[in-house]
């Protein structure tokens, strides 16, 4: 393989922009493939990677059980999975494509020595078709990490990306802010892999208004969409809606940013949803879990002060992975809603109503749709239906916590960002993956693990392709 370039100013074979897993796939792709590679991350060393830090599985593609799955899940059941979340809104072919690659990609990730853990069990469901990361997240990006350094990928980290260098369809430098200078570092191969916006509150109220300000934002506050900005201002075409993400329901206690996976809520199937106004606003048993989790940070930013109440009984405490703070505990149902700063009268009538419309009798199943249901309810519920009548009664406050921005550049099965002509041309050197093209896959809607198999798939796609444009 060539020397790296001592040089920060190049030039550099590929220079990628972004240090999480999509960024870091594609740097071992390109690295292994005999390119100098250089990767520049916004933030400092110890809160590298991104959203990446917070991740624990990915969902891939496989024809028979492995040692961490239990069992097949085919490339037609993961379309047919991702068809329902996203409603079809999906560019289907890029979808198919990246479907298919995920089916390498637990044995090409492993080779970058990450490990994966038998799945969990619980309301995660995910035994078949997602595998664990052994560590978590944050163990997953250190072994890319250590793997990209031992193959010579030079990383500089508090280095940002502050302007593009492009001449119509050519990428030809960027400028980097690093220790309060700027520089200027030319490649003859760019890989966007930053991120998205979800850290720019501002930008979030392009689309959703004044609701933004009540977002919690589950990742690192460096992902603030500079790089999908300056993209989209050089003439890069856009996918995706500025209201799209993936956005789930986070304990209303997480700070503003960075509050992970700790903070996230899997106990909307065991009770009740209500709102401020103690009115049920969704059905909390439309689906298993992993299938429905990522609507409830959008349902929840849809009702007044973009907040609502998990509300459940002593049976049900121990059956899902708690948030880092301990749920709101009372002996009676009036004194939960006065613990909530809610109308106790309409708090309980509401829980009342609910217990009295519950039939079915059939043995809960958390892991699948067991039949419990309620009748005669304007908003009913389909599954896992069951009275809450047993002290003491619990709460959690839950707000929309965004995990990530489906607006981005638009690529081709090259991981090609394509320009804005309406032609679909593509770019002559410029690649991305992961959160800042996610909305080429994701519309609309999520389902775990998606993001993950996004950005390593696409990020080792960018990174093969930029090795073979050549220099």
């Amino acid at each position: 393989m060539p020397k790296m370039s001592s040089n920060l100013s190049g030039p550099w074979d590929v220079l990628v922009a972004g240090g999480g897993n999509a960024a870091l796939c594609a740097a071992i792709a390109a690295r292994r493939a005999g390119r100098s590679v250089l990767v520049v991350e916004a933030a400092p060393r110890f809160y590298r990677g991104g959203n990446t830090r917070h991740t624990r599985n990915m969902r891939c593609a496989h024809d028979h059980a492995t040692e961490t799955l239990t069992g097949p899940y085919t490339e037609d059941e993961f379309f047919d999975d991702l068809m329902r979340v996203t409603g079809g809104n999906t560019d289907e072919a890029l979808s198919r494509h990246m479907i298919t690659q995920s089916k390498s990609m637990l044995d090409w990730i492993q080779e970058q020595g990450v490990r994966f853990q038998p799945s969990l069990g619980g309301t995660l469901s995910l035994g078949r078709t997602n595998s664990f990361f052994l560590g978590g997240g944050r163990s997953m990006l250190n072994s890319l990490y250590e793997t990209a350094e031992r193959l010579g990928v030079e990383i500089l980290y508090d280095t940002e990306v502050v302007a593009l260098d492009i001449e119509e369809r050519t990428f030809r430098a960027a400028t980097v802010r690093r220790e309060g200078q700027d520089h200027r570092i030319e490649a003859a191969n760019f890989v966007a892999a930053c991120g998205g916006f979800e850290a720019n509150i501002e930008w979030l109220k392009e689309g959703w208004g004044e609701k933004a300000d009540n977002f919690l934002i589950r990742g690192a506050p460096y992902n603030r969409g500079t790089v999908t900005r300056m993209l989209l201002d050089s003439g890069m075409q856009q996918i995706g809606d500025p209201t799209q993400c993936h956005a789930v329901a986070i304990d209303a206690r997480a700070p503003k940013f960075d509050g992970g996976i700790i903070t996230r809520l899997d106990c909307v199937v065991f009770g009740v949803v209500m709102n401020r106004d103690c009115e049920r606003f969704y059905d909390e048993g439309e689906d298993i879990w992993p299938k429905r989790y990522a609507i409830w940070g959008r349902l929840i930013a849809q009702q007044p002060g973009q907040i609502a109440y998990v509300v459940f009984d002593a049976p049900n405490l121990n059956r899902f992975m708690p948030s880092l703070f301990p749920p709101i505990e009372a002996g009676t149902l009036p004194e939960l809603a006065e613990k909530l700063e809610l109308d106790p009268v309409k708090f309980t009538a509401t829980v009342e109503e609910f217990n009295a419309a519950v039939v079915g009798g059939f043995p809960f199943n958390h892991t699948e749709p067991d039949g419990n249901r309620t009748e005669g309810l304007e908003v009913g519920k389909s599954n896992w239906a069951q009275k809450i009548e047993t002290p003491p009664y619990y709460a959690y406050p839950v707000r929309p916590g965004i995990t990530f921005t489906y607006l981005g550049v638009k690529v081709d099965a090259e991981a090609r960002i394509l320009m804005g002509d309406g032609n679909n041309t593509p770019s002559d050197n410029m690649f991305a993956a992961g959160e800042i093209m996610a909305g080429n896959v994701l519309g609309q809607g999520y389902a775990a693990g998606i993001g993950m198999t996004i950005g390593a798939v696409f990020g080792r796609i960018a990174g093969q392709e930029a090795a073979r444009h050549g220099t």
